[in-house]
């Protein structure tokens, strides 16, 4: 988990400490030292990012995992003027968005002297406008990025500004999720007691996961990079709370085509720890393969039931499937990010038996062998609920804006290979081109202008040693975007509307034949959006079929039939979006409607809506091939 360290560099920090000959910012430089000295010993894996911030904010030094680095610069950051907290997390937003994206969890250490600052800039004005903001200037908290707000305060407990932030600062975790907190060092300023104060956060925050790796009687101790995080996700009439077992057990194996590119919660490095024979080794340090002395042993030559899954994963071209705690689930395989070098890596799911909707439920996998002693010897049939010509698969070439944070990575992906140019030039086109044929297809003419406009600031923002070829190609593609041919094809069915012609000349370039179709696609290949599908890219698209549903409940028991098939087509769709939340929430919508329905209502609707919310709930409504039928009641005929 990536980490920014935002320093306070205001003139309070200046401050002596009573009795010490030393100030506030000696102890915060020391502080961040002591959590980077913990980092480079068990999180060497960890990017970590400096940002100092008084009313204006600066990065000291961007994402890297050079410690040594960050120390060094650390020594060389300056005081400035007035602490302005809400400018130093407008800048962390914009740090981390820019790197990482929306969807990377990140921790954020503010290490200040507790004092919200003064006037218009101090933390307590602007807690105190957040309901008058403008809609183009938000607060920054919470995070455009899953956030762990930690404020670490220099100060002492009697101190009277910390008296007057403490409150403040704890409202703005509040705000950033509640996940992090508000620590401060036990018993008077020195620099003993803040060295235990970070020493303590880094230890409950940054401390490795260590665990055991097993497969029937084998087994390998493990390290796990990033370290995984806990499962917490409340529901309407429950909260999901999960934590990794110590132990990781591997039940089964899987070819990778069956598994296809399944939604992912986490993704993690699997290390393996060098065993007590090993360890008293110097590493690096090559020992003679003859010696009678087995505590110098060399790593390379103990034998690992980590490195032995790996070669066999890599090998066989397969991923294991383990189980991480009482119904969570993982994969494991074998990634390689170049031709010559390959990492063991553990995909973790979501809490749950049907996280991959085409492989069914995975507590009920078993051996491939008695499946087919099952079906007579019959080695055709497949073992799993969904064709592979039918499984939905996150790494197809297609787009899925549902959410925001979809079409927001999408451009970022865009951006980070125009900041590549002219090596990435093929795959910037490549994207962009993505891109701008799902905006056509939807209809989201929009998002071109967007795009133009986010190419043409890119210009105006790159460093003065940038490659001149980069300027040229976003100049380039922020032209064509605007163009009227560039936005043309907007019934890809039709083709480019600007080379339609009259029908005759048409037959005629065809010698007559009037059986040729003039347009790109037949008329049984072509999508209208008359047909059967959804389109939930901007969220009136899904209230409006949400809302549909609900009419149609409202006149039951006449509506009986269109009810159903307006539900199964909503939930067909949110299963191969893989929004199964949405399911749920149906369920309590419905639930809702029953305590809201008139005294007048036919008592079937209740039936009906009550029956619909039960069914949505259960594992097996997961399987896109299920359908929801109507309650059979005297009102419903069985047709």
């Amino acid at each position: 988990m990536p980490i920014v360290i935002v320093v306070d560099v205001s003139l309070s920090m200046r401050r002596p400490v009573t009795g010490e000959v030393f100030q506030r910012q000696h102890l915060a430089i020391h502080g961040v030292n002591t959590i980077l000295d913990y980092l480079a010993v068990h999180s060497k894996l960890e990017f970590v990012a400096l940002v100092a911030f008084s009313s204006l904010y600066e990065i000291v030094s961007p994402f890297t995992r050079d410690f040594d680095l960050i120390k060094s610069k650390l020594q060389q950051i300056e005081d400035f003027d007035k602490t302005c907290v809400e400018t130093a997390l407008h800048g962390v937003n914009t740090l981390v968005l820019e790197e990482w994206g929306s969807l990377t969890p990140c921790q954020v250490i503010l290490v200040t002297d507790g004092t919200p600052g003064v006037g218009s800039l101090s933390l307590k004005n602007s807690l105190s406008t957040l309901s008058q903001r403008d809609p183009s200037n938000p607060f920054p908290v919470p995070f455009s990025f899953p956030a762990k707000l930690s404020v670490m305060c220099i100060a002492a407990q009697d101190d009277p500004a910390l008296q007057v932030g403490l409150p403040l600062y704890q409202k703005l975790v509040d705000l950033s999720g509640g996940e992090g907190g508000v620590y401060l060092p036990e018993g008077p300023l020195s620099i003993k007691s803040v060295q235990t104060l970070f020493q303590k956060h880094a230890e409950s925050n940054f401390a490795s996961f260590y665990g055991t790796l097993k497969c029937g009687n084998l087994t390998s101790q493990i390290i796990l990079s990033p370290v995984p995080q806990p499962y917490s996700k409340t529901n309407d009439f429950e909260c999901v709370k999960r934590s990794i077992s110590d132990t990781i057990e591997i039940f089964g194996f899987l070819d990778v085509s069956d598994v296809g590119s399944p939604m992912a919660y986490s993704r993690h490095l699997v290390l393996p720890i060098a065993t007590a024979k090993g360890d008293s080794v110097t590493p690096g340090i090559k020992v003679d393969p003859d010696s009678d002395d087995e505590s110098s042993v060399d790593d390379s030559r103990v034998p690992s039931f980590c490195v032995l899954l790996h070669g066999a994963l890599k090998v066989e071209n397969v991923v294991a499937v383990c189980l991480l705690a009482e119904d969570w689930y993982g994969i494991m395989y074998s990634w390689a990010d170049s031709k010559k070098k390959s990492n063991l890596m553990l995909t973790i799911f979501e809490p749950g038996v049907n996280v991959v909707p085409w492989l069914g439920e995975l507590d009920r996998l078993g051996p491939r062998v008695d499946f087919v002693a099952a079906n007579n010897g019959d080695e055709s049939i497949a073992p799993f609920p969904l064709k592979p010509t039918e499984k939905r698969s996150y790494s197809q070439n297609t787009v899925v804006w549902i959410r925001q944070a979809g079409l927001q990575a999408d451009i970022q992906k865009i951006l980070r290979h125009a900041r590549k140019l002219p090596e990435k030039t093929q795959h910037f086109y490549k994207e962009l081109n993505r891109v701008r044929r799902a905006a056509l297809a939807f209809g989201f003419i929009e998002l071109l202008d967007g795009l133009a406009a986010i190419f043409e600031r890119e210009c105006t923002l790159l460093p003065g040693g940038a490659h001149p070829d980069c300027a040229l190609q976003l100049t380039h593609a922020a032209s064509v975007l605007r163009k009227p041919y560039s936005r043309v094809n907007v019934v890809p069915w039709l083709g480019e509307l600007d080379r339609l012609g009259p029908r005759v000349d048409f037959v005629a370039a065809n010698n007559g034949d009037e059986s040729i179709a003039p347009f790109p696609l037949k008329p049984t290949e072509k999508r209208s959006y008359s047909q059967n599908t959804v389109v939930w890219i901007r969220q009136a698209g899904l209230q409006a079929d949400i809302q549909k549903i609900l009419r149609h409940a409202r006149k039951l028991p006449e509506k009986t039939q269109h009810f159903y098939k307006e539900l199964n087509r909503v939930r067909r769709a949110a299963l191969a979006f893989g929004f199964i939340e949405l399911l749920d929430g149906l369920a309590a919508i419905f639930e809702r409607e029953c305590t809201l329905l008139p005294g007048g209502a036919h008592p079937d609707c209740a039936l009906q809506l009550t029956h619909a919310a039960s069914v949505l709930r259960k594992p097996y409504s997961r399987d896109v091939k299920y359908n929801i039928t109507p309650l059979r009641t005297k009102f419903v005929n069985d047709d």
